[in-house]
């Protein structure tokens, strides 16, 4: 084989796929039809599950620098040489448009995890994490090439054949992070079923004039929904009638125009457009995420309405769980039927995330029965339970995999627990390996988990806190496979023998 895995797309979830691959010393082509990276206004927000995944790879550092340029372009006090410090956003997101304060939200809510310094890191653009991530996989040794397209593929038991434009590579896997429309998902034939679209949205930067006749935020009216800022210029509107005639074609300051005056019906001219895009609410996902020697992740496994700023996060989340299970396949220690479980695990999530976004779509419409269960909605959610279980979905604090035991954190992403050496969980997990926490100091423990040395770090330290567990065991994803609150050790074998195969 010339490559271990193949992966199409060069986006944030490709890239992470590369990082996560190259962590377990797999070889992999990373190919990428752009010339360059793509500048359309995108995410503007990373979820929590995301921002724990690049801190436990040693990437926190460079986010908060990132987020602290990007705080320089919000509104600051009249004379302030910089913003004042936010250690959360003053509001907890928006259902739809209507935006919920981050006053109202209880954060001592158990689901509310303790994620750390993760839990600092939100306000970081998307092309932000696709260059941090770029950077990351060619550093790790990721072979990434731009401007090189695939154009078809044959495969087999033993591998795949991929074409790209002159050149064909031989590779173990192929993975689609191509995408909503994703070649890879097209050639391979999956099913890709859903609901098609009713709206047209425009979101972009632009200069213009009138912008004092605009409400900052986000506003319902009678001809659609329109959100003005925070950032100077930025704007985004939401019309429903049908998807757009053709969404290849170039966006001119003349449609944003009139689509900004028809849903605001403000006195406004855009005098030039810096960066734009066209949406809709198409709301699809694969039934599977596997088949064969052929994976999707991404907007190629799931594509839905931008709504919440779910897309990226969601595709971090796939990357990030298949990573280790392809690497682990590749490498022959995987317990049978591991790589499988990546649709069994992500594919709920994202079936969770489209009917998220077709719930905003309906509260959106302009017809009168949507109109009069807006305030409804609204009320309910700027209470402390409304706005708690808002900012808890969200963030992604609810996500749990489902691994049939009754422990409550078997299954959860693992708290950033501080230890008495100085050290954080996180600081552990920077190499993708799973690692088992002994906090007891226990010599049975240690036998037990000598077997699976190749491919876990044992970690033998004490908790800094009280009610912490005796012992953990994470997969290398951050997710606990086990977890114990006494010196018993049972259950933890089997654990092992299911996320990391039979002992070398």
């Amino acid at each position: 084989m010339d490559y271990d895995v193949v992966v199409a797309g060069a986006g944030p979830v490709g890239l992470m796929l590369a990082c996560e691959l190259r962590l377990a010393g797999v070889s992999v082509l990373v190919v990428e039809r752009l010339t360059e990276p793509d500048l359309t206004i995108k995410a503007g927000s990373i979820n929590l599950p995301t921002a724990e995944a690049l801190y436990r790879r040693g990437l926190l550092p460079t986010l908060q620098e990132h987020q602290q340029r990007m705080m320089q372009q919000f509104a600051r006090p009249a004379g302030a040489s910089a913003p004042p410090p936010m250690k959360r956003p003053p509001i907890a997101g928006h259902f739809g448009g209507i935006l919920v304060g981050a006053e109202h939200v209880d954060f001592t809510d158990p689901e509310f995890r303790d994620a750390g310094p993760a839990a600092s890191i939100f306000l970081v653009m998307q092309q932000t994490i696709e260059q941090v991530l770029g950077e990351r996989a060619v550093e790790l040794g990721a072979d990434v090439r731009r401007g090189v397209e695939l154009t078809t593929y044959t495969a087999d038991d033993s591998g795949v054949r991929v074409v790209l434009g002159d050149e064909e590579v031989s590779a173990g896997w192929l993975v689609g992070c191509d995408g909503g429309r994703s070649i890879v998902r097209k050639l391979a034939g999956f099913d890709f079923v859903g609901t098609d679209p009713e709206i047209t949205g425009h979101q972009a930067m632009v200069e213009l004039e009138g912008a004092e006749n605009l409400t900052l935020g986000w506003n319902s009216t009678p001809t659609g929904i329109y959100a003005y800022g925070p950032i100077p210029g930025r704007i985004l509107t939401v019309e429903f009638d049908g998807p757009p005639i053709d969404r290849d074609a170039p966006i001119t300051a003349a449609e944003l125009e009139a689509s900004l005056r028809n849903v605001t019906g403000a006195d406004v001219t855009i005098t030039k457009v810096i960066t734009a895009t066209r949406f809709t609410d198409n709301a699809r996902q694969a039934t599977t995420y596997r088949l064969g020697r052929v994976l999707l992740a991404g907007d190629a496994a799931h594509v839905h309405s931008p709504f919440g700023g779910q897309g990226l996060n969601l595709g971090i989340g796939d990357a990030v769980n298949l990573g280790w299970k392809l690497a682990a396949t590749i490498q022959g220690w995987a317990p049978d039927g591991l790589l499988d479980t990546y649709t069994t695990e992500r594919h709920p999530i994202g079936e969770w995330v489209l009917d998220w976004t077709r719930a905003q779509i309906t509260i959106m419409r302009t017809d009168s029965h949507a109109r009069a269960l807006r305030p409804v909605v609204a009320d309910l959610l700027n209470t402390p339970d409304g706005a708690t279980y808002l900012a808890k979905k969200l963030s992604g604090a609810w996500q749990r995999y489902d691994f049939g035991s009754d422990n409550v954190l078997v299954g959860t992403s693992a708290p950033d627990l501080e230890f008495a050496d100085g050290t954080r969980l996180a600081d552990h997990l920077k190499d993708g390996k799973a690692v088992l926490f002994n906090l007891t100091d226990s010599p049975q423990l240690r036998d037990l988990a000598a077997p699976w040395s190749d491919r876990l770090h044992l970690v033998d330290t004490k908790p800094a806190t009280p009610d912490t567990p005796t012992a953990l065991l994470l997969r290398p994803d951050g997710h606990i496979a086990w977890s114990t609150n006494d010196n018993t050790h049972d259950g933890l074998a089997a654990a092992l023998q299911t996320w990391l195969g039979q002992p070398a």
